[in-house]
Formats: C-alpha cells, sequence, structure tokens
C-alpha cells in the first residue's frame, strides 16, 4: 500500500519519507529523490522525478565557533542555530575555560547535551592565555588527555600562541602530542606566519588555519598542507578576500565569533547566501560547511547517504537559502523560522569575586599641573591596538581626563579576588559622559571600564560586581544593563532579549558620544596581552610587542 503524503513528506509506521532534489556534495550533482529514514539513520536514497522543487542539503556545520562569544547558553545558542539550518558545530570553550578551568567546560558539555543540536567540542590549547595576567583557569596537559577520552572533543583547540611552538614549549608540545597520541587533529592560529617559521609550526602536527586574510599566505599554507577555514563572522570577515581560493579549492566556512544580534539573522545558511552572491558554486560552498569538515574531525554527517545519520536541511534554494526544514537524528528540530525545542540553561556558580571599588580608585594620582600619558588607541573591528601620547591635567592630585580631545580612563579590575584595579588611558570611545563596563574582557575576562571621570567606573563596575558579571552603560541620566551571569559571559536568557538588551546599551553609549558600532567588543580587547600593541592587563599596562610592563605616566 502506497503511503499518503503530507506536506512532502509521509510517515509509514515507524518509517519517514522526505522528498525534493538531493545536493549530492560527493558527486557534485542534484538529484530529484525520496530519502527513507528509519530513527536516526537514513535508509535509503532512490530517485524520484515527482519529487518537489525544494533542496534537501546535508545538515550545516560550523567548524569553528566560539559559542561565549554569542553572549548566549549553548542550549539557547542552539535554539536559534537550528532555525538557520546548523545541525552541528564544533565549538571552542576557550572563554570559559579561561574564567572557571576545567568546571566550565564541564558546564558546556552538560547545557549543550539538553538540546538536539549535536556540539563538538575542541580542548583549549591556550589556557591560561598569558602569564602576564590573572585568569581563572589552567588547562595542563594532564587535563587534555582527560578530556580526550570523550568522543565530544575532536581536536586540540587553535593553538594561538606560535612563538611557543616554534620554540617547542614543553607545556604547548604536550597538549599537541596528547592530540596526537588520541588521533585528533590539532587546529592552528597563525596570522601572517610564512616561509620557514610556517614550516616548523605545521612539523609541530598543526593543520588548520582560520586566521588567514591574503590570497597568497591561503596558497601558501594549503600547499604546505594546511586546511584553510575561510571565516565570515561579526567580527572577522574573509571570505571576500580569499575566495579565488575558495572556489577552486577544499576549506572550511566558518565563522569563528558571531554575536546574538547576528545569529538572529542567520548563521551558516547567511555564509551560504554571501558565498554564492560572491560567485561561489553553490555546491562547493555547501561541501565547505558538509562534506569536508566533518571528514576532517571526524563527526556524523557530511554527505547524504544510506546508513548515513539523518541530519538535513530542506531549502527553497540555492541562492537565498531560505530554510524551510532542520533535521538531526531523524528529529524535525526547525521548521519555518521556529525551533521546535526550548532551552533550559543550567545555572554555574558566580565566578565574579571582586571586592568594590572608589571613584579614586579608578584615577591616577600624580604631582603637578599637567602631565605627559601613554594612550591605547583602540580601532573598531580589530583586536589590536595602537600606541600614542597625550597630555592631561593634574586636577586636586590626580590625572583627569580630556573627553575633548577622546583621552579617556581605563580600567581593568581583577574580577578572581580584591585587587587595586590597573589604569591606563584610552582614545577611539569619544565619550563624553559615563562609563561602560563589561566583564568580557579577553582573554582573562577581568571586568573592564572606559569612563570620563572615577566616580562614572566606580558605579559602572560595581555595578557589574553586583550583576555577577555583565555589561553596563550608564550617565548621571540613566543606565543600561545586561546581565550574564553565567561565568560573567553568557546569559540564560532567549536570543530575542539578549538583543533586545544588547541594543539598549548600544543606543545609551550612543548617546553618551561612542561613535562605535560594537563599542562592548572593542572594549573587551584592550586587555587582550597576546595582540599588539599597547593593552591593560589586571596586572597593569603591557607593552605587547615586547612582552614588558610599562607606566602610564612617562617620566619627565
Amino acid at each position: 500500500m502506497n503511503p499518503v503524503a503530507i506536506s512532502d513528506y509521509v510517515t509509514s509506521g515507524p518509517v519517514l519519507q522526505l522528498r525534493g532534489r538531493m545536493v549530492d556534495v560527493q558527486g557534485g550533482d542534484i538529484h530529484p529523490v525520496r530519502l527513507r529514514i528509519r530513527g536516526s539513520r537514513i535508509l535509503s536514497v532512490e530517485r524520484d522525478p515527482s519529487a518537489p522543487s525544494r533542496f534537501i542539503l546535508p545538515g550545516l556545520i560550523d567548524a569553528h565557533i566560539h559559542i561565549e562569544s554569542s553572549l548566549l547558553t549553548p542550549s539557547r545558542f542552539a535554539e536559534k542555530a537550528v532555525v538557520h539550518g546548523t545541525t552541528a558545530v564544533v565549538a571552542d570553550p576557550h572563554e570559559i575555560a579561561n574564567v572557571a578551568g576545567m568546571d566550565g567546560i564541564r558546564y558546556m558539555l552538560e547545557d549543550a547535551a539538553s538540546v538536539p543540536l549535536r556540539f563538538h567540542f575542541t580542548v583549549p590549547s591556550c589556557v591560561p592565555a598569558s602569564p602576564l595576567e590573572t585568569s581563572g583557569g589552567v588547562i595542563t596537559a594532564r587535563d587534555a588527555s582527560v578530556l580526550f577520552q570523550d568522543p565530544r572533543f575532536v581536536a586540540l583547540g587553535e593553538v594561538m600562541d606560535c612563538s611557543k611552538v616554534l620554540n617547542d614549549d614543553p607545556d604547548t608540545m604536550a597538549k599537541i602530542d596528547a592530540a596526537v597520541r588520541a588521533g585528533r587533529p590539532v587546529d592552528g592560529h597563525c596570522p601572517g606566519l610564512r616561509g620557514e617559521e610556517l614550516d616548523r609550526y605545521i612539523m609541530a602536527g598543526i593543520t588548520t588555519d582560520h586566521e588567514t586574510t591574503s590570497l597568497e599566505e591561503a596558497e601558501e599554507k594549503a600547499r604546505k598542507g594546511m586546511t584553510i577555514l575561510v571565516r565570515e563572522g561579526s567580527v572577522a570577515q574573509n571570505l571576500k578576500a580569499l575566495l579565488p581560493f575558495a572556489r577552486s579549492n577544499p576549506h572550511f566556512l566558518v565563522t569563528d565569533d558571531l554575536e546574538a544580534e547576528d545569529l538572529t539573522q542567520g548563521h551558516m545558511d547567511s555564509v551560504l547566501r554571501k558565498a554564492v552572491a560572491e560567485g561561489m558554486d553553490a555546491v562547493q560552498a555547501i561541501r565547505a560547511m558538509t562534506m569536508w569538515p566533518a571528514q576532517h574531525y571526524g563527526v556524523p554527517g557530511g554527505w547524504i547517504r544510506p546508513d548515513g545519520p539523518a541530519d538535513l536541511v530542506v531549502v527553497s534554494d540555492l541562492q537565498d537559502f531560505k530554510v524551510e526544514e532542520t533535521w538531526i537524528g531523524g528529529r524535525l528540530v526547525a521548521r519555518n523560522g521556529q525551533p521546535l525545542f526550548t532551552g533550559s540553561p543550567l545555572p554555574l556558580p558566580r565566578t565574579i569575586r571582586a571586592g568594590e571599588v572608589r571613584g579614586d580608585d579608578m584615577t591616577i594620582p600624580a604631582q603637578g599641573s599637567r602631565l605627559r600619558v601613554r594612550v591605547i588607541v583602540a580601532k573598531e573591528g580589530e583586536v589590536g591596538s595602537g600606541s600614542a601620547q597625550a597630555e592631561l591635567d593634574v586636577i586636586d592630585g590626580r590625572i583627569a581626563s580630556d573627553p575633548d580631545c577622546d583621552c579617556l580612563h581605563l580600567a581593568v579590575v581583577n574580577r578572581y579576588r580584591p585587587a587595586p584595579p590597573a589604569l591606563a588611558f584610552v582614545r577611539g570611545f569619544c565619550l563624553k559622559e559615563g562609563a561602560l563596563a563589561s566583564s568580557v574582557a579577553h582573554d582573562a575576562h577581568n571586568i573592564i571600564a572606559v569612563g570620563v571621570d572615577g566616580d562614572s567606573m566606580a558605579k559602572a563596575v560595581n555595578e557589574i560586581i553586583r550583576m555577577g558579571g555583565g555589561m553596563y552603560a550608564g550617565s548621571e541620566r540613566r543606565k543600561a544593563v545586561l546581565p550574564l551571569p553565567v561565568a560573567g559571559l553568557m546569559s540564560d536568557l532567549p536570543v530575542d532579549e539578549v538583543v533586545r538588551q544588547e541594543r539598549e546599551l548600544h543606543e545609551l553609549a550612543r548617546e553618551m558620544g561612542c561613535p562605535l558600532r560594537r563599542p562592548f567588543m572593542t572594549l573587551s580587547f584592550q586587555s587582550l596581552l597576546v595582540v599588539p600593541s599597547l593593552k591593560l592587563g589586571d596586572r597593569g599596562l603591557m607593552d605587547t610587542l615586547r612582552s614588558e610592563a610599562v607606566e602610564a605616566v612617562i617620566a619627565a
């Protein structure tokens, strides 16, 4: 007896049938098919000339992402990601590991396990990221070996410190060795590395790079055996520059960092739209987020085949990639823009243990009437910062900011224990009043604040401490907050509420004079001590090019 069609798919006992034009990423063709599915797996793939015109793709995989950057827990991230055809991610929990170590990693595993999205993880390789700051976690080579016993860990996470690899740092090499012995690939992070140094980096066992920004760099790295991850996220967008390479070479399309607001507009479906609009063949683009990453990391899915997992995406066409349905393990998890499950984020014990601060704590005491100071130059859309100098007035025994020349106070407060704030000056935020503060501050995620005066900054920092982590914008007239109770990095709220609160923060920051599109992301990078050139950690102002501390005030 023939089954009765119900909206292009039917069930007949325990067997489900899904019909449409299948994208064959192995053969490069598109076929009208009927897929028969039982439980979580595909029983058969049969030709069906009468199949509807919609397209069936393998489930989309984001092969390199930091979930924490979305400010969402894994379960909340999953609610929105599946709507956009994402069936799996390879996530590096580097940020929460820096805050809470192995406890933070366990949190990500447990919260992710509560939703159908397939979460695969990499073992963070650089925790702590720098010996020049205070962080809350340490991941050792022994920890890595333990984690690799869990099949959910599919690789060693990006090895960011190239110099440690090139200098055979024992701890770094031990982590790489743990991955190799466990049969896991090692992800790289080597912007601009070329020639003999690149050869040595690859010889250590590192197989991928997502920091490549030029065609020549991509071609050299691929020629020498690396897989290039072409990044198109909220911050770094390298697709256009690397398109000539991506059109004709195996690669992965990834996001790396994706903000909540961008996630509401799209995920891997959005990257597909961009790639095809720029001139990439649709099948080539689909391979870059299905078959190739699945093969590299040894994860389920990747292509549609008998006995393969029923991880599938139904889209309207191969230009707009409007997602109609998303299936994971034979389960319909999203339809017509709505998830068919609800996340229930787990709690995490408080990680903010800083002591409250006063206004005088947030400004530098000094003698005299006018002093020359070092100034960090923040740059929107860039993790690096510049270095400049300015002359500032000393008022009532403390160095004052100068909003007219955009020279503001910057402070980093140790979140892990009471300690005096580290103080400096910054340019690029253009605030005319009040302060901004956040507990998202790469990589150690101490509390960072920028403001026009000490009292405003103290109020901002104390609000972050009171919330147990979050983001704050405030002046004498009003304030806006986004609580981040999970490690001071993530909200437990649904994505739409997080986006609403984040928009209020950005609107208030603009009213206060800040022209930056993403002021809190830019602020978070001013304490990133592993990139050039002048940064502020909780232990003081650092010349990161020379890896040495410097004074904010330049000696006369």
